[in-house]
């Protein structure tokens, strides 16, 4: 993999010679343009102007020793060279884990961010018992190393160093997109813990939050206080340098519900202000660089198209109007999308969408790489001055996840008008699905699923689901939606697996679902994946993996899909049916990826993975040679985005327990689901020939 990075330069661009150039710095495309003074950075009017720091003058004495030590600290600096370009393969590099620094940018939300922080950031335990942080005063001159965990913690400014990734092998795209999937499991799994237990102390009539009873929980949003538990730990990604181009790990398309999340990731590194750039101040040549634009639809004259794009440019609008009232100035982020123009430097688009399948109502899609190609001020609709941006689309890229987005929604309308060729059923179930499940087929004349019995449930063996499994105790006396305490809580650990929304919070061994034998209701919130699909998806035909699915609705991290289903086979059986070479699915060959959904280890040591309920030897196998159903067209992959997560809730043989099939991230609309099937033998290839 290579890196390029920018270096410092002696002369302006207009000035020096492009020979001058130096082959390690980064590839800015250098056109000649008339010199500007950068401006200064405006104070935050929500903040007010940073306070300087307050220097007390050393004693004479070591006033005298400083300025020796000064002297031979710079006669040293001078005499060493230059540091060399970093290496990707380095293990600083590799292990981009970097502290999280406080932004004078920041407007509003950033400034929530850090109140919060500092109440949260002393929390320890897996309990998560938030107790309230130190006092500035206190904590100024603490000296904390890193990873403690400490709120009095100084964390180190974010980085000015400019970097492009680019020529990654297909290890390392693997390595990075499991490390982004770490973290965003890390934040997800945070997030539901903390509102899990805000609504526990609500139901206690407890509205206050760690140290401070007066703060009602509901204003106290939980992605912020998941992303200070994650800053204080250093695990906000690519702190250490500021990316150009695209982020290593994520992929165009990709989505996001919090804006959080896209600082956490070093996608976007601004938690309110559309543009992210690298300051005047802080660049090597005095001017700002623009790195990333959030388009969310906030300015009246954006003018969005998709491959072209006319941004608006930030400042001059009424807070509350949500109009402009004043001319915006040529500064700030203004000035730096102007700068990367000159520079020929790419800015990353992440588009925010309406979406009723958000927890905030709308979702954020990494749309891939634009250029700046012009620029003007121009007389708004509101009869103010604005920037505006005309940006292009860098061809050979991914679609973009906005785009699959609205193509999904309207296939979901009239699937003909979009696509008059191609489906060959609009339901392979026949019915048997609570919803269809569509094939399409482009590529071939190849028709195979329809060839197979379509099986919604597994069957099972009469012996494994009769008799003392059928009730197994029986189940809950709920009357009412079941709640901590009941039968079924004590069966799962003493824990519900899933929150208010059906989502699963951590992955287990096995999860006991309220059954035929439970008297709450089919409203349980302890009743998820024995409902079916949730989800619209179709089986594909793919020229790289054969067939394949997708889901045409937007699947929320930590949700359930569907359950893989055949004609389950007892091991003697299974012995049998191997010998004559039938397609058979073994259960104890995936691995156990439940283990890594709802890991919060990196933030609580002492978290322990869940052991309970326990779960007996798996000797079954499912034949799905004669009889499927659509997760049989799961591609295989050694970095997939959806689980298996054991489930019992009709029958309690622990030996023969459901196989349900979870989201381990967001999947965006079109985006191909994949599953690590564990030993890669023949029938793997079977299932999606």
């Amino acid at each position: 993999m290579e890196m390029e990075m920018e270096r410092e330069r002696e002369t302006s661009p207009s000035s020096s010679a492009p020979s001058s150039a130096s082959s390690d710095s980064i590839d800015l495309n250098f056109l000649p343009f008339l010199k500007r003074e950068p401006k200064s950075e405006p104070a935050s009017p929500e903040r007010g102007p940073l306070p300087l720091p307050v220097v007390t003058p050393p004693p004479p004495a070591q006033a005298q020793a400083q300025a020796q030590a000064q002297v031979q600290a710079q006669a040293q600096a001078a005499a060493s060279p230059l540091p060399a370009t970093p290496d990707l393969s380095a293990a600083a590099v590799m292990t981009p884990l970097q502290s999280l620094p406080p932004n004078p940018e920041e407007e509003t939300l950033l400034a929530e961010y850090y109140r919060l922080a500092s109440l949260y950031l002393s929390s320890a335990g897996a309990a998560g018992v938030l107790v309230p942080a130190p006092t500035p005063e206190a904590s100024a001159g603490a000296v904390v190393q890193p990873g403690s965990g400490s709120a009095g913690k100084k964390r180190r400014p974010r980085s000015s160093e400019l970097v492009r990734v680019s020529s990654l092998s297909v290890r390392d795209q693997i390595y990075f997109r499991d490390l982004v999937r770490r973290a965003r499991i890390t934040f997800e799994s945070l997030r539901a813990r903390l509102m899990r237990d805000d609504e526990r102390a609500e139901a206690l009539g407890l509205m206050g939050v760690g140290g401070l009873a007066a703060v009602d929980r509901r204003r106290v949003r939980a992605d912020l206080r998941a992303a200070a538990l994650m800053g204080d730990r250093d695990l906000w990604l690519n702190r250490d340098r500021r990316i150009v181009g695209p982020i290593p790990g994520i992929s165009v398309g990709d989505a996001f519900f919090f804006r959080m999340e896209l600082c956490v990731l070093g996608l976007h590194g601004q938690v309110q202000a559309g543009i992210d750039f690298l300051t005047a101040g802080q660049s090597s040549s005095g001017e700002p660089i623009a790195t990333s634009i959030i388009v969310s639809g906030g300015y009246e004259d954006d003018d969005d198209r998709g491959d072209v794009l006319v941004y608006t440019g930030h400042g001059g609008r009424d807070p509350n109007l949500h109009k402009h009232c004043i001319d915006q100035k040529l500064e700030g982020g203004n000035l730096a999308l102007e700068r990367s123009m000159a520079y020929g430097i790419e800015i990353r688009v992440i588009r925010a969408v309406k979406s009723k399948r958000s927890p905030i109502g709308k979702v954020y899609f990494y749309d891939g790489l634009y250029k700046v190609v012009d620029f003007w001020l121009d007389r708004g609709k509101s009869g103010f001055g604005v920037y505006k941006y005309k940006m292009l689309r860098i061809e050979g890229q991914e679609a973009m996840g906005s785009v699959n987005f609205r193509l999904a929604e309207q296939l979901k309308v009239n699937a003909l008008t979009f696509r008059p060729t191609g489906y060959m059923s609009f339901d392979i179930s026949l019915g048997r699905e609570s919803i269809p499940v569509a094939l399409y087929n482009d590529v071939d004349d190849d028709r195979d699923p329809l060839l197979f019995e379509y099986l919604a449930r597994p069957i099972f063996p009469s012996s494994a689901v009769q008799g003392k499994f059928a009730e197994g105790g029986g189940g809950c006396e709920c009357t009412e939606n079941c709640s901590i305490g009941c039968y079924c809580a004590q069966r799962n650990g003493s824990e519900f697996a899933y929150d208010r929304v059906g989502a699963l919070l951590r992955g287990k061994p096995l999860v006991y679902e309220c059954g035929p034998y439970c008297r709450c209701p089919p409203s349980c919130p302890n009743r998820v994946s024995q409902k079916g699909l949730k989800n619209r998806l179709e089986v594909f035909r793919s020229r790289e993996t054969g067939w394949g699915v997708r889901s045409l609705d937007l699947i929320k991290a930590g949700t359930f899909i569907c359950e893989f289903s055949g004609i389950v086979l007892t091991h003697q059986q299974s012995e049998i049916m191997s010998a004559n070479g039938d397609c058979l699915v073994r259960p104890n060959r995936f691995p156990p990826r439940w283990l890594d959904w709802g890991d919060v280890s990196d933030v609580y040591p002492d978290y322990v993975a869940a052991n309970n309920p326990a779960l007996a030897d798996l000797k079954f196998s499912i034949d799905v040679s004669r009889a499927r159903n659509v997760a049989c067209y799961f591609s295989h992959s050694c970095s997939p985005n959806v689980f298996v997560q054991f489930v019992l809730f009709d029958h309690y043989n622990i030996s023969y327990p459901h196989l349900m099939i979870f989201a381990m991230e967001n999947i965006p609309p079109l985006r191909e689901l994949s599953i690590d099937y564990g030993m890669i033998d023949e029938w793997v290839g079977k299932l999606t020939m």
